[in-house]
């Protein structure tokens, strides 16, 4: 059995302000290096044999410091770059609340069926990290996978890895420094691609 031990980068300005950061690369503010070194310290004793990172600052920046206390190294995967939010970049949660209701309720309730404006459908997001995931649990059968990737990236890891609910997209975008780890069974993921 393989385990993924999902991590999510530590947090940004962008973060603590309520933005959409999507694809932007930001790095770790001094509140994310924190939960950075906190996240290092309760995985001290974790084995881990891959690390994996989304191609952002903060998500690299996580890798590094996890990587370095297991003395192994990160590798770069493009396929888990965060989702394109393409004009929201930049924007407050709270712009996209009040100037598109229905599209911010959407969503929250049906995030597959959306699209940000000039951005990536988050269906198709969702089927990008599902084939990424699958390439890494069949690659490595065995042993443990940390994946670090940023918000709501992760929720699309998560959603993958448990096959449920993707959940709450807009609250899920601001949370970060977080981790969990998940058995997976190869043949199931496989059975259920």
């Amino acid at each position: 059995m393989v385990q993924i031990l999902l991590v999510r980068a530590g947090c940004t300005d962008f973060d603590d302000q309520g933005r959409i950061k999507g694809t932007l690369d930001i790095p770790l503010n001094e509140a994310g290096q924190g939960q950075v070194s906190q996240l290092v310290g309760d995985l001290h004793t974790v084995e881990i044999d891959h690390v994996y990172a989304s191609p952002c600052r903060s998500a690299e920046q996580t890798a590094e410091l996890l990587a370095a206390d297991h003395k192994i190294k990160v590798k770069k995967l493009t396929d888990l770059q965060n989702l394109d939010h393409g004009l929201w970049h930049g924007k407050l949660i709270d712009e996209v609340r009040t100037s598109q209701p229905k599209v911010f309720r959407q969503l929250q309730e049906h995030p597959q069926t959306v699209c940000p404006p000039e951005g990536e459908p988050v269906g198709a997001a969702l089927e990008r990290v599902r084939s990424a995931v699958l390439r890494l649990v069949r690659k490595h059968r065995i042993g443990t996978i940390a994946i670090v990737v940023p918000e709501p990236l992760a929720s699309l890891v998560r959603s993958t890895l448990s096959r449920g609910e993707l959940g709450d997209l807009w609250k899920a975008e601001c949370e970060s420094g977080g981790w969990q780890l998940i058995d997976v069974q190869p043949e199931k993921m496989a059975l259920a691609s």
